[in-house]
């Protein structure tokens, strides 16, 4: 009974020794993981969407707090004057959870571009969704009472040859987009400059 408890003793301190390690390590990798998502994930992105804006998105983001958390947000003021946001969201896809970065003109409520940020979808099947850009060019210049969903749900998106699981991912991403940006586009125009 006593050899039981020591060794109880023993697994129970290197289990809180190994918790105590593991949170450790991830609190002081966060910071470096976020500036690694924003410079390769998110920063291509947005610059394939405001490619002529007059600010820095990346260094004017901000968050606004949501049901699920924080929604980063990355505002850009066009060549022509007008202001437009940037912000990203997910869908599911064959391999996992598909990153959506959408851009959003505040003056008319168009699309201004959507770019697939990560993906671990099938090479050369779903992950055309990032690389052909022709499926997410779809999104280009829609309204936000344009129906998201594909056309194999009574939508306007046309879903990419044998990867429409993917293609579903992106556009439940883009209907979170359009449903998130109409809920908070009043604190969105409070925090814009």
């Amino acid at each position: 009974m006593r050899e039981m408890m020591n060794m109880i003793l023993v697994l129970t301190a290197l289990t809180a020794f190994s918790g105590g390690l593991l949170a450790t390590v991830q609190s002081g990798t966060a910071v470096q993981i976020e500036n690694q998502v924003l410079k390769f994930q998110k920063a291509p992105a947005i610059a394939e969407i405001f490619p002529d804006a007059t600010n820095d998105p990346l260094s004017e983001r901000f968050n606004i707090p949501t049901d699920e958390g924080e929604l980063q947000i990355f505002p850009g003021i066009l060549a022509d004057g007008s202001k437009a946001i940037a912000f990203e969201t997910k869908g599911v896809g064959f391999g996992g959870p598909i990153g959506l970065m959408v851009g959003i003109n505040l003056g008319t409520d168009q699309i201004i571009k959507a770019r697939v940020t990560t993906h671990a979808e099938t090479p050369g099947i779903g992950s055309r969704a990032k690389s052909d850009l022709s499926f997410v060019d779809q999104f280009t210049g829609k309204g936000l009472n344009a129906n998201f969903a594909l056309k194999g749900n009574n939508g306007e998106i046309d879903a990419m040859s044998g990867a429409t699981v993917t293609s579903k991912g992106v556009s439940i991403a883009a209907i979170q987009a359009k449903e998130l940006y109409q809920k908070l586009k009043p604190e969105i125009m409070k925090q814009i400059k």
